[in-house]
C-alpha cells in the first residue's frame, strides 16, 4: 500500500491534496506526518516510511500551511498529501485522522524518522486490546548522526500498573509523539482538547484506562534534536517553556479527570499541584527566574521524590540535586540545572540527576 502512484484528489475541505492510493479495505496502521516549515527534513521522514514497503500501512502527509518549500518537497514524493491553512500540530493531526479509516495511528513529526523494519515490528504487536504501543527513540542531530537515546524503555504489555501510576503521579514513562501508536478511539479524544496544540498529551495517559499498553525497548525511530525543536531538549529550559509545561500539565490532568469520570468512574486522580512533575517544573522555574523562594519548595518536592517509582540510588541523587540547587546562588544553580538538562552522551551521574519523567 505504500508504493506511490500519482493521482489527483479533490476534497470538499479547504485543502490542496495530491496523490493517493485507493484501498478497498482499511489499513491496519496509518502513519500521519504533519509538517510546518520542515523543508529540510520532511523528505527523510516520508522515505523512512515508504522505503519499508509495508502493505498493511497507509501514509498520509499534511502540510500545515508551510511557507517554505515543504509542500513542493512533499509533492515530489508522490504520496497521499494535503495542504491546509495553518491549524497547529493538533489541528493538522485531526485533519489527517479524518482522511484515514485505519484502526491504529502513528503521528510522526516531520523532523523525525522511522527505522527500517519498524512498521513490521509494530504491526506484529497490535491487536484490538492494545490502546497504545510505545517504542524507544534514538536521538539524532540535524545531520542525522546518532547522539544518544531519548529515554530507555522496558519491554512489557501491561495495564493495571500504569493505571495506578497515572492515578498517583499523573504520568508514566513514555516517549514523545513519534514514539507512540494509538488505537483510533483513543485518538478521537483529541477532539476534546481546547487547551493545547500538541498531540502528546492526555491521550498518552488515558490509554491504560482504555486497554493494554505495549512497550518495546527497541529503538524503532529517530528523534531529531536541532535548533527549531519546540521542546528545547538538551538546553536550559526557558521560563516561558517551564510555565507552559506547568499550565499544560494542570489542564491535561483536569481533562483526564473528566474523561475518567466517564470511562473509569470512582477512580481518584492526583491533584496536579501535588504531583512530582508539577513540583519539579515549578522548582526549576524558580531557579531560571532567580527567585529566592525556591528553598521553601524543598519539603514538598522531597516528599514527592519519595513517592516516585525510581531506584533508591536515583532518589538519593535527585534529593542531592534539589538540595544543592536550592542552596546555590542563581547562576551556579542555573549552571547545575543546565548540566542536568544536557542530553549528549550523559554520564551515569547526569542520568541520575536528570531523573525519569
Amino acid at each position: 500500500m505504500l508504493t506511490p502512484e500519482a493521482s489527483n484528489v479533490s476534497d470538499p475541505a479547504p485543502a490542496t491534496a495530491c496523490s493517493r492510493i485507493e484501498a478497498i479495505d482499511a489499513p491496519k496502521l496509518a502513519v500521519i506526518i504533519t509538517c510546518f516549515n520542515y523543508e529540510a527534513y520532511i523528505e527523510r521522514a516520508i522515505k523512512s516510511v515508504l522505503d519499508q514497503n509495508c502493505d498493511a500501512c497507509e501514509l498520509l502527509v499534511v502540510d500545515d500551511g508551510s511557507t517554505d518549500g515543504s509542500w513542493e518537497t512533499i509533492t515530489r514524493c508522490a504520496v497521499t498529501a494535503f495542504k491546509i491553512e495553518n491549524r497547529g500540530q493538533l489541528g493538522a493531526c485531526l485533519f489527517g485522522l479524518e482522511k484515514t479509516q485505519a484502526r491504529f495511528i502513528l503521528f510522526l513529526d516531520a523532523d523525525d524518522e522511522l527505522k527500517p523494519g519498524s512498521l513490521a515490528r509494530i504491526l506484529a504487536e497490535l491487536d484490538e486490546r492494545v490502546a497504545k504501543l510505545q517504542f524507544g527513540l534514538t536521538l539524532i542531530d540535524a545531520e542525522s548522526r546518532p547522539i544518544g537515546s531519548f529515554s530507555s524503555l522496558e519491554s512489557f504489555r501491561e495495564r493495571d500498573r500504569l493505571v495506578n501510576e497515572v492515578l498517583k503521579r499523573g504520568v508514566y514513562k513514555t516517549p514523545p509523539t513519534s514514539g507512540n501508536v494509538f488505537r483510533r478511539d483513543v485518538c478521537e479524544l483529541l477532539r476534546e482538547v481546547d487547551y493545547d496544540k500538541a498531540v502528546d498529551g492526555v491521550v498518552l495517559f488515558v490509554a491504560p484506562f482504555l486497554g493494554d499498553v505495549v512497550s518495546l525497548s527497541e529503538e524503532l525511530g529517530n528523534y531529531r534534536v536541532h535548533g527549531l525543536n519546540d521542546s528545547q531538549l538538551g538546553q536550559l529550559p526557558s521560563a516561558s517553556l517551564l510555565q507552559r509545561d506547568i499550565k499544560r500539565f494542570v489542564a491535561r490532568t483536569e481533562h483526564l479527570r473528566t474523561i475518567l469520570a466517564r470511562v473509569a468512574p470512582g477512580r481518584r486522580l492526583v491533584e496536579p499541584q501535588g504531583a512530582f512533575y508539577y513540583r519539579e517544573r515549578s522548582f526549576c522555574l524558580q531557579i531560571v527566574s532567580g527567585s529566592s523562594s525556591r528553598a521553601s519548595m524543598l519539603p514538598k518536592l522531597m516528599a514527592s521524590v519519595g513517592s516516585e517509582p525510581f531506584p533508591i540510588v536515583q532518589k538519593i541523587a535527585l534529593v542531592a540535586f534539589f538540595a544543592l540547587a536550592a542552596m546555590l546562588p542563581r547562576e551556579p544553580a542555573r549552571a547545575l540545572m543546565a548540566y542536568r538538562s544536557r542530553n549528549r552522551r550523559r554520564s551515569g551521574l547526569l542520568r541520575l540527576l536528570r531523573g525519569a519523567r
